[in-house]
């Protein structure tokens, strides 16, 4: 089995999770290593989840911590290959740091969109994958669409706002992006998660044997 574009999860913190998407070969899966988040997980907690997954790549992932802190934070850990950062002036501060890297940029307002249309050909000059949110979870149309088309032309992008199962297929058509991402949340309780819409999409992009 696999999926008809690449996968990314954020914010994974528990095994239900986890093993889900593994199962369904994400290939990306992130998690927050900011002890101020309410998804922060901690290094036995990394050690006891992905004892149990295989076949994906780990995503550490920060927000506002400087790489001097975020370098100290990884060493922490064992089995990460990216890190994610919110901050474009992190970028090039651990563009040497042998971790592929992922820049995660929110569209909060019309003007946002040229902001990271002008940064995008930097992005894929130096190979760094753009992880596109956005403030509104409406459905992408058709303006939105071609920008995503322009920044697809420029660098590699996961798209992680404005689909759901029924449209994501004409989204990744329209646009060329190389994939989409999505969030994990928290347990109902240990073992038991309400994922629908996560599956959801998930399933609408199983490729058929």
């Amino acid at each position: 089995m696999a999926l008809k574009t690449f996968v990314k999860i954020s914010n994974v913190n528990n095994l239900s999770d986890a093993r889900y998407c593994a199962g369904m070969y994400v290939n990306l899966m992130g998690f927050c290593l900011e002890e101020n988040s309410e998804y922060f997980v901690s290094p036995v907690e990394f050690k006891e989840i992905t004892g149990w997954l295989s076949g994906l790549q780990y995503v550490a992932e920060f927000k506002l911590s400087h790489p001097d802190q975020i370098l100290k934070t990884i060493q922490e850990y064992e089995g990460f290959e990216w890190i994610q950062v919110a901050e474009k002036h992190h970028l090039q501060l651990l563009e040497n740091s042998g971790y592929g890297l992922i820049y995660s940029y929110t569209i909060k307002q019309a003007e946002d969109w040229e902001d990271i249309l002008s940064f995008s050909k930097s992005l894929g000059e130096h190979e760094i994958l753009l992880n596109l949110e956005a403030d509104s979870e409406d459905t992408i149309g058709e303006e939105e669409l071609k920008m995503v088309g322009q920044l697809a032309a420029n660098c590699e992008v996961l798209v992680g706002f404005g689909f759901d199962a029924t449209t994501i297929g004409g989204i990744l058509e329209a646009t060329g992006i190389k994939g989409i991402s999505m969030k994990g949340g928290h347990e109902i309780r240990p073992g038991i998660k309400d994922f629908d819409e996560l599956a959801d999409i998930l399933e609408a992009l199983e490729v058929e044997d």
